[in-house]
């Protein structure tokens, strides 16, 4: 049975190999109430169906602590549960794609990008073609694997999140670059739209992130006795301006986990505008006026996705030991949902005035 977390695999598979591959693993919390496996991997495995889970436990390729177990089969604390294939995931099988890269800085050790909303970093579930690593391993070659096998990945940030991203493209800057950011030494700052009024003019958030126990799609902040459930997450936030019912924020990540700035303002009641996995698509703040409703509905439209940019980036260079920042304009959909909500917010004001 094969990890593909720990080695290559040649995508040209033997036919008469009957080794399994693993695509996914879970261990069940310690608080996991009994529930049958197929529902259990539902609320892990992001765009499967219950169908197909099924048509895997029929099959055999659903294993509980290394054992095949059915689809009624009921997961309890603790276990450890497989889906494991004949072929190895698609995200391991790297497809070159000539895909165009906004490169902001290059020299021989590393690059700076630009990444687009809509762009996926690296191959998964869902999504194994037109990511960043597919478009990495067109232009560049001999990347460096990260501890995941990922080729030049040193951070990531995501699929709707706009910005920078710096990616190693030699071992030394890979080490050097992942121990700046495991210990905290390098700078991110965000810019976000986040529903309502940020009273405060600037704050930290502090508070554990983990997976949220009924929605696993999701991350949430654990606090108190159950702060061992998830990771130390710090986010340091500035308002910006406020805008009436929203206000426009710059974070500074000292951590970074996963949907960090997403989970932390909506711990404080302050969702991300139009972050559909976490509410933010919906009208949170505001009146009941009809024409509200379809200003609103207008800056979604302006503004597909969650309003989050990764703006600045700043680290030591891994050679030079020079210390390097980067600065991106926000896009122009999210400059231009600012500007619908600054003309709302003035035009209230005159109004109420």
């Amino acid at each position: 049975m094969k990890n593909l977390t720990s080695e290559n695999t040649n995508p040209e598979l033997d036919e008469n190999d009957d080794e399994l591959y693993e695509h996914h693993r879970f261990v069940a919390d310690k608080g996991q109430q009994p529930l049958r496996v197929d529902k259990f991997l539902m609320n892990y495995i992001e765009k499967a169906t219950r169908n197909k889970i099924q048509t895997a436990a029929k099959e055999g390729n659903i294993h509980v602590n290394e054992v095949p177990v059915k689809q009624n089969y009921k997961v309890k604390p603790g276990d450890v549960v497989q889906v494991l294939f004949e072929h190895p995931p698609y995200e391991f099988l790297l497809t070159p794609e000539d895909i165009p890269l906004d490169i902001v800085h290059e020299d021989d050790a590393l690059l700076v990008v630009n990444k687009p909303a809509g762009m996926v970093v690296h191959p998964g579930h869902g999504n194994y073609s037109g990511t960043l690593i597919n478009a990495l391993v067109y232009h560049f070659d001999n990347l460096p694997q990260n501890s995941s096998e990922r080729p030049g990945l040193v951070h990531r940030i995501d699929k709707d999140t706009s910005g920078l991203l710096v990616i190693a493209k030699t071992e030394r800057a890979m080490t050097h670059l992942s121990k700046q950011f495991f210990k905290k030494s390098s700078e991110r700052e965000y810019v976000a739209i986040v529903w309502g009024n940020v009273e405060e003019d600037e704050g930290t958030i502090e508070g554990n992130i983990g997976r949220h126990p009924k929605n696993r799609l999701q991350n949430t902040v654990y606090l108190g006795d159950d702060e061992d459930k998830g990771k130390p997450a710090v986010t340091h936030f500035k308002v910006i301006e406020r805008l009436g019912y929203v206000t426009l924020v710059s974070c500074k990540l000292e951590t970074g986990r996963t949907h960090q700035i997403r989970v932390h303002m909506k711990h404080i009641g302050h969702t991300l505008f139009n972050d559909e996995r976490y509410g933010g698509d919906k009208i949170l703040k505001g009146t009941t006026f009809t024409k509200y409703k379809q200003f609103v509905e207008n800056c979604f439209k302006v503004l597909p996705r969650q309003a989050l940019h990764a703006k600045t980036l700043g680290f030591k260079h891994p050679v030079s030991g020079e210390w390097m920042s980067f600065d991106t304009p926000i896009p122009e959909d999210m400059e231009q949902c600012i500007e619908k909500w600054r003309s709302y917010a003035k035009n209230q004001k005159e109004f109420i005035d």
